[in-house]
């Protein structure tokens, strides 16, 4: 066993733990009929924010779950630098998202289920990575990925069942 085994174990387990979480508020937002999506934020091992898409409940195009996640962050230690937390979100950010991840300087992002039609951290752009720009993260990408993208499927599949989009 490598010495850096221990470390690694521990940081998979509380991966999984806190998109367990995640994937929790996903399931509350499919519960509310919107697109499901979880998000939370974590720093020093304590979740400071949790949030799920309401796009739909707030009339709000720029209400995805990382956004109303960055904003209570925010407001949780009173600075715009989210510095030293991690973002867990079930699916891959889009660009919005990915430029507010960057813009409060989170450092590391670990999502579940890619987005192959709107990702920007690694399905269509590699935003989060790009070192043209002042900010970069590091990121861990399929944690709990199949169960993620189970959800939306489920949700999606039941929207064209009824005839909705």
């Amino acid at each position: 066993m490598s010495e850096s085994e221990p470390t690694s174990r521990l940081a998979f387990d509380a991966d999984n733990h806190f998109m367990q979480r995640a994937l929790e508020l996903a399931q509350q937002a499919a519960m509310a009929d919107e697109v499901p999506v979880g998000a939370i934020i974590v720093k020093n091992h304590t979740i400071i924010a949790a949030a799920s898409n309401q796009r739909e409940l707030l009339k709000d195009p720029t209400a995805h779950a990382e956004m109303i996640a960055i904003t209570q962050a925010a407001t949780a230690i009173e600075d715009w630098r989210l510095e030293q937390t991690t973002l867990y979100v079930t699916l891959e950010p889009c660009i919005m998202c990915a430029g507010a991840i960057l813009q409060s300087r989170i450092p590391r992002v670990v999502f579940g289920a890619s987005d192959p039609k709107g990702g920007a951290v690694e399905s269509l752009y590699r935003l989060l990575e790009d070192s043209r720009l002042n900010h970069r993260c590091e990121i861990t990408q399929g944690v709990l990925g199949d169960r993620c993208g189970q959800i939306l499927t489920e949700f999606f599949a039941s929207k064209r069942a009824i005839g909705k989009k």
